[in-house]
């Protein structure tokens, strides 16, 4: 009989033992799965930091075939379609003043636009990068810093009065690469802007929008068969408005007037003087005397002025 009962609990333990062993299982897999996740969340931003940095160190890999500073640019295999990411950007200068558009000029084609700074003015990396060359052209950029991006651009920085940052150096958007300047091929102080694709020119005004200081959306597509026109509408919306005319203010990027030619304030406007115009003309465009336009500058009325000389007049 007690044989019976002893087989009899022993019977029961063992179900009983068996019975709980799947809910103890599962316990365990419910306690193992948020650590499962939590392991997977650190896998994935290691990943994500890893990517990140070889990213970093070789921009925009799939459309390069290698990283060297010998060119400042040099058209590759440009695709017939591609998405540049324009979020996380800079602009390169506070100022809002465009003096020269992309396209023709001068009977040559100009591969950038110009944006009218002081010499000094501290010019911004665009997008984070990695600086592919940092040389000086005196017929040419003058001192200037090239800079791949992730996105797929390449920028370009020209005329610089000084150069913040070497060859091979990893830059983050908005941090100093140099100084506004006059150097090289350069009629005053300005910043010459280029945004190329496999080295290919795109018109900066497809993506930058200076008079409002932003980009035009979170990404543009580049797309071979619409460009051109895109470009020239582009440069009319967001190139050089006006005669030429500005303030301190608007290149300093302290306010902005959309009314150019109103000269009704006592703001300082400037003039950058054009091909062919002489100090007499520049005076009747700009409503004040010849007197007054040679006594704002210090000069005589003999004085010879040159094109992209930039005169006060007001």
């Amino acid at each position: 009989m007690d044989l019976k009962k002893h087989i009899r609990r022993l019977s029961i333990a063992t179900l009983f033992a068996l019975t709980t062993l799947p809910m103890a299982a599962q316990d365990l897999l419910a306690r193992q799965a948020p650590v499962d996740r939590k392991m997977k969340a650190v896998d994935t931003l290691i990943f994500k930091s890893v990517a990140a940095r070889e990213e970093m160190e070789s921009p925009a890999a799939q459309l390069y075939e290698d990283f060297n500073n010998k060119y400042a640019h040099r058209i590759t295999n440009v695709p017939d379609s591609f998405k540049i990411s324009l979020r996380h950007f800079c602009m390169p200068t506070t100022s809002r003043v465009v003096t020269s558009n992309f396209g023709a000029r001068w009977g040559r084609q100009h591969k950038g636009i110009d944006i009218k700074v002081y010499i000094g003015d501290t010019i911004r990396a665009a997008f984070s990068g990695k600086v592919r060359i940092v040389k000086y052209e005196a017929a040419g950029y003058g001192k200037y810093v090239v800079i791949r991006h992730p996105n797929g651009l390449e920028t370009i920085y020209g005329h610089l009065s000084a150069q913040l940052v070497s060859e091979n150096q990893v830059v983050r958007a908005g941090e100093p690469i140099g100084l506004g300047g006059n150097t090289g091929r350069s009629t005053g102080s300005h910043l010459h802007f280029e945004t190329r694709l496999c080295g290919m020119a795109l018109n900066p005004a497809l993506m930058f929008d200076f008079r409002n200081q932003d980009v035009t959306g979170d990404y543009y597509v580049y797309n071979s068969r619409t460009y051109d026109d895109e470009s020239e509408l582009a440069s009319h919306l967001r190139g050089k408005i006006g005669n030429g005319g500005y303030t301190q203010e608007l290149v300093r990027g302290e306010s902005y007037n959309h009314n150019e030619s109103d000269n009704s304030s006592d703001e300082i406007v400037y003039y950058k003087v054009k091909s062919g115009e002489s100090l007499a003309t520049i005076a009747r465009k700009r409503g004040i005397s010849l007197d007054r336009l040679c006594e704002l500058n210090r000069i005589s009325k003999s004085t010879r002025i040159r094109p992209g000389q930039i005169l006060r007049c007001s």
